[in-house]
């Protein structure tokens, strides 16, 4: 599968994203996910570093929020970038939106964000440390139980 953001666009999507609304970093994923219908899910590892580097370029501004979220709100640099790339950010959002378009009855956006929640904590979990027997027999069980829950449904 090609990526579905070429080197430099999920830059210009985030951007734009927060010149609508300032947001945190996982109303971002959230947001684009939906905006593709579930097509893409950007990791946290590819949307943060992100953030920072717009921060670094000026383009974003970062301040508290909530917990430890940070809410990121464009700046009068960040306008600029988005305003000389206009139609490069409008090119892609046709693009998210025929992608959008094309998935009409694909996954919801809400079952793909879940499946890669799980996927990630899975990974965490395991890559912690080995797990005993019981937590083995205990995670195990939550899937087996996730499983039969969907089936049902």
């Amino acid at each position: 599968m090609r990526r579905f953001f070429a080197h430099g666009d999920l830059r210009l999507v985030i951007l734009r994203l927060i010149a609508e609304k300032p947001r945190h970093g996982y109303e971002i994923i959230k947001e684009i996910e939906e905006r593709v219908a579930g097509a893409y899910s950007p990791s946290p590892g590819v949307i943060y570093p992100t953030l920072t580097l717009l921060e670094e370029l000026g383009y974003v501004e970062v301040s508290p929020g909530e917990g430890s979220r940070k809410l990121h709100q464009i700046t009068g640099s960040g306008h600029a970038f988005l305003t000389a790339n206009r139609e490069a950010v409008e090119a892609l959002f046709a693009r998210m939106e025929a992608a959008s378009d094309a998935r009409g009855g694909g996954p919801a956006p809400q079952i793909v964000r879940a499946m890669e929640n799980l996927k990630l904590a899975l990974r965490m979990r395991l890559g912690r440390g080995p797990l005993s027997e019981d937590q083995i027999t205990a995670v195990a069980a939550a899937l087996d139980a996730a499983a039969v829950s969907v089936e049902r449904s």
